[in-house]
């Protein structure tokens, strides 16, 4: 429970200019307090979030019993293929709060890997349903349907990620987004023995220490992206079994990486007699009534969070794949969604736009719910919010009045690289803005950064290299072929991504390919391009070809990544700015005593460019990484052998360098017995 009054008092410390919303902060607080003694009086939330341990199917000592929630049925049958899909021959009986019930004598009454579905009878009609907690969907062969189907396999996965598993979080998340499906070259769908064999491998030896897998939980529609989920606890049967997932995260944790979930909780898919869509043939059983049930964009179902049967089923959601899976945390699709009665179509402008009637205080305390329990199970899980309208206290913990994550997605900047390269000349960008935007957030509040993830990835929109290369990008990746479209493209490739990592919040994000420089958009199969396979994968081979320029962009980013773990730059403080000179198109900075200076000009060279090192004091400075390094496609015009020597001048103590167009370099502080070699 909170105490609203010390919690307010906190939140409020730490940001006054909420005090006019004082009122409103604490009504939502003391709805929390009391949605919660209601689910768990005053024991853990975890208690409260057992739901498949007791819906579904489970095997008893004399035999199986099966539950489900379907408060508006009339009458409930099961069926499959163990009675050779009969309809009426197993009729379940109704034990109470809508929940119907059917116990089968016989351990051998059913079998692993058999299917399932439902019968739900209401108002003298009956339809077909998959149960709501079936841990594996699949197409079964009998009825050409998505079916439940029994996956109790005899022998339980052998889990050998002891040492890892919630003993460890890393300081700074540098996440790599990814998707088991397309993370193959061939055109067809990848498998999770497939992702853990091949890809994890070039993950680790990237340096990105989590990865976050989308479009895990069921969904019918592959080109969703994963983002029209029907069935919330089974993986999706695409990629393979759910013990080929658990290879997948104990492979990664052996490899010492943290896994985090896409988990979808803002919407559902609203497909009927796949999902949760009328599945007891009323409109409001777990999706709110009329209108504010469907998402007027997405034309998805919006879940009732007002509810205790829902919450119990999305509560008890996070801490299966927590408990079953080995999940590290998750990563919260459209929580801007729901937070809004409006999704968040609108301008977020002042803080009045965070509240009054347009704030839905059901998402609200279910999101704090929701990081409470899956910090409760796990200490170290890691909890980011997909959050575009940077609402306050978001990442603040529950005891400042806050959401209770640990990050979120800092989505404006991704969005800020676009406009630039799209609206404007490089040589009109202005530097003020585009620092400022790169500096924005919540002060004491985490954030992720990252230039671009799988939103600017997908089919309609470009990738930034692409936006930069645009036709060339076919032909003028070869390591000899240069021009000032190619070659701008590839530099700011760099530029855009050592800005954005040097100056992210406390963590950095990057979608799978996006490293290297990946040609291609992402599409998968559907009617308009033919059903083809063609862009719904990674082409792999063009990074190992040692002729073509995807090498250099790779090479670059692991030397990035592996600059800022040597580092520890994420977990060293804030980002001080020394230069912003928009004439000059020139950023300087300090962060963790490394001295940033990049040269956004796109054609003028600057010698003698003034660093002042005010921040880290005076001495002896050397490069420590450079984007005109040969092995990134470089000139090596900028030395990392020259000695910078400070020296006082009338700008301040310090030093001048060379820094070419379009180009970055990291200068470092050299150590005591280096300053006097």
């Amino acid at each position: 429970m909170i105490h609203v009054d010390d919690a307010l008092r906190n939140l409020l410390e730490r940001d006054p200019g909420l005090t006019p919303y004082g009122g409103e902060i604490r009504m939502h607080l003391d709805r929390y307090n009391e949605k919660r003694s209601m689910l768990a009086g005053d024991g853990p939330i975890s208690d409260f979030a057992n739901g498949y341990d007791y819906f579904g199917f489970h095997r008893t000592d004399s035999g199986w019993v099966f539950r489900e929630w379907l408060p508006g049925a009339d009458a409930v049958w099961l069926m499959g293929d163990f009675n050779y899909w009969g309809k009426f021959e197993y009729p379940m009986t109704n034990i109470g709060n809508g929940v119907w019930e059917i116990c089968l004598e016989g351990r051998d009454r059913l079998k692993h890997g058999q299917y399932v579905r439902l019968i739900v009878g209401r108002q003298g009609d009956s339809f077909e349903r998959v149960p709501a907690y079936v841990t594996r969907c699949t197409m079964d062969p009998y009825t050409n349907k998505l079916s439940g189907q029994l996956w109790m396999p005899d022998e339980p996965f052998e889990w050998t990620d002891g040492d890892f598993f919630r003993k460890q979080r890393p300081d700074a998340p540098l996440i790599y987004e990814t998707h088991v499906g397309m993370a193959q070259e061939r055109e067809g769908i990848g498998s999770y023995r497939e992702f853990a064999e091949n890809t994890l491998e070039w993950i680790r030896t990237s340096g990105y220490n989590t990865i976050q897998l989308m479009a895990i939980q069921e969904h019918p529609y592959y080109a969703s992206f994963g983002y029209q989920v029907t069935n919330f606890f089974a993986p999706s049967h695409r990629y393979g079994t759910p013990e080929d997932l658990k290879y997948l995260i104990n492979k990664a944790h052996g490899l010492g990486i943290s896994v985090l979930l896409d988990v979808v909780h803002s919407h559902a898919c609203p497909n009927v007699g796949e999902g949760l869509n009328l599945q007891d043939g009323t409109d409001g059983q777990y999706f709110l009534e009329g209108g504010r049930g469907w998402h007027p964009a997405w034309k998805t179902r919006i879940f009732d969070y007002s509810k205790p049967e829902v919450l119990h089923f999305l509560l008890s959601n996070l801490k299966y794949w927590q408990e079953v899976f080995h999940f590290d945390g998750f990563r919260f699709d459209g929580v801007t969604s729901m937070m809004f009665e409006n999704h968040g179509y609108c301008n977020f402008y002042s803080y009045r736009d965070f509240f009054s009637l347009n704030t839905n205080v059901d998402a609200r305390v279910y999101l704090m719910l929701a990081n409470e329990l899956v910090h409760g199970v796990d200490p170290n899980a890691i909890t980011v919010a997909e959050d575009v309208s940077c609402f306050p206290g978001m990442c603040l913990p529950l005891e400042y009045a806050g959401i209770g994550f640990d990050y979120r997605l800092a989505m404006g900047i991704p969005d800020v690289w676009i406009k630039l390269v799209k609206d404007q000349p490089q040589e009109q960008w202005d530097m003020g803005y585009l620092w400022h935007e790169l500096l924005g957030g919540r002060p004491g509040e985490k954030s992720i950064g990252y230039a671009e993830s799988h939103d600017q990835a997908l089919v309609g929109d470009q990738s930034l290299i692409f936006r930069f290369a645009d036709a060339e990008m076919y032909y003028g990746m070869e390591k000899n072929y240069h021009s000032p479209v190619i070659d701008r493209a590839v530099e700011m490739h760099k530029v855009i991504r050592l800005l954005t990592c040097a100056t992210a919040g406390d963590g950095y994000l990057n979608f799978m390919g996006n490293e290297f420089g990946h040609p291609e958009w992402v599409d998968f199969p559907r009617e308009g391009n033919g059903w083809s396979y063609k862009y719904a994968r990674r082409q792999w081979s063009l990074v190992l070809d040692p002729e073509l320029k995807y090498e250099w962009l790779a090479n670059f980013d692991r030397a990035m990544i592996g600059f800022v773990n040597a580092s520890a730059l994420l977990c060293s403080g804030p980002v001080r700015g020394i230069c912003i000179d928009n004439g000059r198109k020139l950023i300087i900075f300090e962060r963790g005593g490394y001295l940033f200076v990049f040269n956004l000009h796109p054609y003028v060279s600057q010698e003698g460019v003034f660093v002042d090192t005010y921040f880290s004091g005076p001495g002896r400075y050397r490069v420590a990484l450079s984007m005109d390094e040969w092995p990134f496609g470089g000139q090596e015009r900028i030395s990392k052998d020259y000695v910078y020597c400070t020296e006082a001048t009338e700008y301040g103590e310090g030093f001048r360098i060379y820094i070419p167009c379009r180009c970055g370099a990291v200068l470092e502080k050299l150590g005591l017995e280096e300053q006097h070699a």
